[in-house]
């Protein structure tokens, strides 16, 4: 009886693979990256397709799949691109709270920018592996470490899950305006009847609402970033408490 394979299937993930020469000058798995972003910022991961790409690239699709194999794969890619354009300050800075308020808010700039990213990060296979998210990881584990704490993966988690939940959300909100054809502020106030009669019946729910009504129409965009920093600052607050005790 025949001996079976040992041999292990390929780890399903651009970052697994070496990456082939290009079959033609004009075309580079960063060139084909950088249009798929330009296509996700503009129409959304449902419309992107690698027939689409491929004629906006005035390319075939076959050359497409010499560089990136699958969609999967180009979403990885994609991830790990804009990833790049996400700031985290050097460690041993003198204040470790303002560094990571620093790199939690320009995740949040970057999210925004792109608002395809929070809702795929999740699902973009092994985008993690890439090399400016791996450089991500590392600086926030570098300044968490500088800080003090003992085990910095369990603070970036409890960074990233607060502000990766909040751009996602976030992101979500802004795309449902931009399809309104209104602004923000019209938006929310054409909105505002339905709301105010759903939260009449929840004390709790109408006194914030009424709390925050003539800041959502008169200025949405400060609201929003007056929320995401103060309840960043609640999480900041618990990973100090959390050092102290750790430390003393």
């Amino acid at each position: 009886m025949a001996a079976k394979s040992t041999k292990q299937s390929p780890i399903p993930s651009v970052w697994a693979r070496p990456q082939r020469e290009p079959d033609q000058p004009t075309l580079s798995r960063a060139t084909i990256v950088r249009e798929a972003i330009v296509m996700l910022d503009a129409e959304g991961v449902e419309a992107l397709s690698m027939r689409k790409l491929a004629t906006r690239l005035n390319a075939g699709a076959a050359s497409l799949y010499r560089h990136v194999a699958t969609k999967d794969e180009l979403m990885e890619l994609a991830v790990d691109e804009v990833a790049a354009e996400i700031h985290v300050p050097p460690a041993h800075g003198p204040d470790w709270r303002a560094a990571v308020g620093e790199a939690a808010h320009s995740f949040r700039t970057t999210a925004l920018r792109h608002p395809w990213l929070g809702a795929v990060l999740g699902q973009a296979g092994l985008a993690y592996l890439g090399p400016n998210l791996m450089s991500y990881s590392e600086r926030l584990a570098a300044l968490f470490t500088a800080a003090g704490f003992p085990d910095p993966t369990i603070a970036i988690d409890a960074v990233l899950s607060y502000v990766i939940g909040m751009s996602t959300t976030e992101a979500a909100w802004l795309i449902t305006v931009a399809r309104s054809g209104k602004t923000e502020a019209d938006f929310i106030a054409h909105l505002m009847p339905a709301a105010q009669q759903a939260v009449a019946d929840h004390e709790h729910l109408a006194k914030g609402y009424a709390e925050t009504e003539e800041a959502a129409t008169t200025d949405p965009a400060a609201m929003r970033d007056a929320k995401f920093a103060a309840a960043l600052e609640i999480v900041l607050d618990g990973l100090a408490l959390r050092l102290k005790t750790q430390t003393s």
